[in-house]
This record gives C-alpha cells, structure tokens and sequence, in this order.
C-alpha cells in the first residue's frame, strides 16, 4: 500500500521541502512530488499541471495534497484537483515536520495520514524557552 504526496506550494516551498527531506532520509518512501504555484498564479488555469502531478504519484491507493497556506491558490488548486476522481485528503499549513512524519508512517492508508500530518505539525511547533 503507497500513498502519493503531492505538495501543492507557493513558489521556492514544494521543491525546497522535498529536497530537505531526501537529504534527512536519504530516500522518500513515498512517490512524492512538488507544484510550486507562481504568485500571480490562477487555479483555473493552473488545473491541468496540478492534475498531471496528480497522476505522476498516483500509485492506485490515493494521494495526500499538502498545502502551505490555507485559502491562498495552492490551497485552493488542490481543493479542485481533489474533484477530479483520484482519492484525495488535503491537509494546509505544510512544515518539514509535516513531511517527516508522514514519510515516517508511509504503511499507513490515506485515511489515516492527514492526521498523522497535522500531529506532525502541531508537534513540531516548539515553544524554546532558553
């Protein structure tokens, strides 16, 4: 059972993640990829490339769409390309300790990762009292 990743970002997030990531883990257990979304850019317009990166990562058991910021085009491109029949769960606010953690559960069915990712974020957040 593999989940695709599929990070839909502003421009200078997706690629930078994912490289960090390869660098931690030395490989991704995860078909993962990266949208970076120009500023300017339009979500209409932008559909085609999302749902490309979209069946690049498809494996048949569904894809888990990260997103840096909630209600900002990315988010709202993966909201769309979620319509398009592939299982998709979204999950916003994309961090690297998002991304750890769920390459870290890579076994785990669609279903169960956007909170694995959220637990990921919320747990990565570390007040630093010093």
């Amino acid at each position: 059972m593999a989940v695709g990743i599929l990070l839909i970002t502003h421009e200078g997030i997706g690629n930078a993640m994912i490289a960090v990531a390869t660098r931690l883990l030395r490989k991704l257990p995860l078909d993962t990829t990266a949208l970076e979304v120009p500023f300017d850019g339009d979500a209409e317009s932008l559909l085609p490339l999302a749902s490309a990166a979209l069946r690049r990562v498809d494996g048949g058991h569904g894809v888990l769409v990260l997103t840096d910021l909630y209600g900002a085009t990315p988010s709202n491109l993966g909201q769309r390309v979620a319509r398009l029949g592939t299982p998709v769960r979204r999950v916003s606010a994309l961090s690297l300790p998002m991304l750890l953690r769920v390459m870290n559960y890579a076994d785990l069915p669609l279903d169960e990762l956007p909170a694995i990712a959220a637990a990921g974020a919320r747990n990565g957040a570390i007040i630093d009292e010093a």
